[in-house]
């Protein structure tokens, strides 16, 4: 309430000022009553503005009532505009330039409101310069025009070279003269004022056409949405004179893509709590400003957050705030320092003021002092003479002395020189003698390590050559069972190659045999089928011994045990010679 407070006072202070005192504060006060939804109270009025040391009309006498009984009721269930369009009524007239300009007087209003926004909470109100660059700089880029920053720097530095900043009738006449919209027609000027109007008035964040799905019908109808920091309002057209409903926002509400359907595009979803819109862009850039906006605001209702461009004017308020505390303390520092520098100034003066004295005295005591010198001088000359004399008396006798001394001196460092020669003659011979001992008692050690080397040597050569006398008997022997192998090699590969003869010759022998068996069982069957068939059935004898049967791989009865057993000792023996 402190802001909207702050924010009606400013149109206020302008139809105020702009009354005739006898009746601005009864007019402006039933008036305000009206467009702010406040109840009047003609009594308290009447009560309030009696004729009074104060003056019933006075600042001092009004400024109490407005803010008790009327600014302390404000509930912000009012028309915005129509109360500030009430405030221009009251004041446009006495104090909108008669000169002609590029803007209506409907651009003008709306200037003058934006005027009221921006300025300073000082009275009189004014815009500073930082603020007439963001609402210029606003306006251009509405008209998609290019900003001409070095135009508008020589316009501060003008600027600020007179006064701190513009009141709202002279921001009216910068606007207005197209000083700054220079090949720009009125209607796009004027568009462009009413876009930013919307922006920071309003609260219009974002504006256009999109087609919402019907929640009855199911039918697609084209509206004028028109986004705010709390609410979606869609109308019929964008005159937005007949409004079809809103769509509350909070921070429990999302919006998201949705896919094309039912031959719509570029689809999207608001979630709210109690309803869901479905709602269809006409490309898809439109669709993700409309997303993005609406994602924002509903972060920025999360957040706790003013709008961007209100939260905006308050950094650049504080911005200026800061600047200025920093630039009235550099100011204050400037101060002291100035009021240090003149102090050290008046201290250096003081200073001054006593080094001249001081040369003075000391001037004045120089010149006492050099006649004083001069009488010293006189009277000391002759005993300077005198002292002269025995001084060179005193010289003589000490040049005397001084040469028997040196000559003193000199033996005494001849016979130290001596000394210190002796002692290093006789150092030098104690150190011989030391070293002879010692290279005495190394030649002996020397002499017996060698008798000890030379004895383990003969020792060493001893076991080398038996070492070598036994390498030749092994390396001997060595060759003898090497040649013995290989004479038993040779013998096994011949014994090899005979027991493979033999194998074959056994094979040959072993088919052989197995021909007339198969030739002897074939006739044996033919006779023993005729048999039984003249005959009957009759038991065959068939010769050999009553002996067990022997079956080799020749076949039965091939040997006797006497061959197998001679078999059997032949094998082992090659095989014996073989390994």
């Amino acid at each position: 309430m402190v802001g909207l407070k702050e924010e009606l006072l400013k149109s206020i202070w302008h139809a105020f000022t702009a009354l005739d005192l006898d009746r601005s504060g009864k007019v402006l006060s039933h008036n305000l009553c009206t467009v702010l939804n406040v109840p009047h109270d003609p009594v308290a009025l009447e009560e309030h503005f009696r004729d009074d040391d104060e003056g019933p009309v006075s600042n001092q006498g009004y400024m109490p009532y407005l803010n008790k009984f009327i600014l302390e009721k404000v509930q912000g269930n009012f028309d915005k505009v129509e109360f500030n369009r009430m405030c221009w009524t009251l004041c446009a007239k006495k104090n909108l330039s008669k000169s002609p300009l590029l803007i209506s007087d409907e651009d003008a209003f709306k200037v003058w409101v934006i005027f009221n926004f921006l300025s300073e909470d000082k009275y009189p109100l004014i815009i500073v310069p930082e603020e007439i660059e963001y609402l210029l700089k606003k306006i251009t880029e509405a008209m998609g025009a290019g900003w001409q920053q070095e135009q508008f720097d020589h316009y501060k530095i003008a600027l600020n070279t007179s006064r701190e900043g513009l009141s709202a009738w002279e921001l009216i006449d910068l606007i207005g003269s197209g000083q700054f919209s220079k090949g720009m027609d009125r209607q796009t000027v004027s568009m462009a004022i009413n876009e930013v109007f919307n922006e920071l008035i309003l609260d219009v964040l974002k504006q256009g056409y999109l087609l919402k799905k019907g929640h009855k019908r199911k039918n697609w109808m084209e509206r004028w949405f028109v986004l705010k920091p709390n609410i979606i309002s869609y109308y019929v057209s964008e005159d937005l004179k007949d409004k079809k409903g809103d769509i509350i926002l909070d921070g429990n509400c999302c919006v998201e893509a949705l896919p094309d359907k039912d031959g719509k595009k570029c689809l999207f979803l608001i979630k709210c709590l109690d309803k869901t819109f479905e709602i269809s862009a006409s490309d898809k850039k439109k669709k993700q400003e409309w997303i993005q906006a609406i994602q924002s605001t509903v972060n920025l209702l999360r957040a706790g957050s003013p709008p961007p461009h209100k939260e905006a004017r308050q950094k650049r308020k504080e911005l200026r705030q800061k600047l200025l505390a920093e630039q009235e303390e550099l100011e204050r520092q400037m101060k002291e320092l100035q009021a240090a520098n003149e102090n050290k100034q008046k201290e250096l003066e003081t200073v001054r003021k006593q080094l001249e004295a001081a040369a003075a005295r000391a001037a004045e005591e120089e010149k006492k002092r050099l006649q004083t010198q001069v009488e010293l001088q006189d009277r000391f000359s002759l005993e300077l003479e005198r002292e002269k004399m025995v001084r060179q008396q005193m010289e003589e006798q000490v040049a005397q002395k001084s040469s028997e001394l040196e000559q003193y001196l000199q033996r005494v460092r001849e016979l130290e020189e001596m000394y210190k020669q002796l002692q290093e003659a006789l150092e030098d011979e104690k150190q011989a003698r030391q070293d002879e001992e010692t290279v005495r008692k190394l030649q002996a050690r020397l002499l017996e390590e060698e008798t000890a080397k030379r004895a383990e040597l003969e020792k060493w050569h001893l076991q080398q050559q038996q070492t070598i006398q036994m390498t030749e008997a092994e390396k001997q022997e060595l060759e003898n069972q090497r040649m013995m192998k290989e004479q038993a090699l040779q013998v096994a590969m011949e014994q090899l190659k005979q027991l493979e003869l033999e194998r074959k010759e056994a094979l040959e022998q072993y088919e052989e045999v197995k021909k007339k068996l198969e030739t002897a069982a074939n006739n044996t069957k033919s006779w023993k089928d005729k048999v039984a068939h003249h005959e009957g059935l009759i038991r065959l004898i068939e010769p050999g011994s009553k002996n067990p049967h022997l079956i080799t791989n020749w076949g039965p009865a091939a040997f006797t045990e006497a061959e197998l057993e001679e078999r059997q000792r032949s094998w082992k023996g090659k095989k014996a010679t073989s390994e």
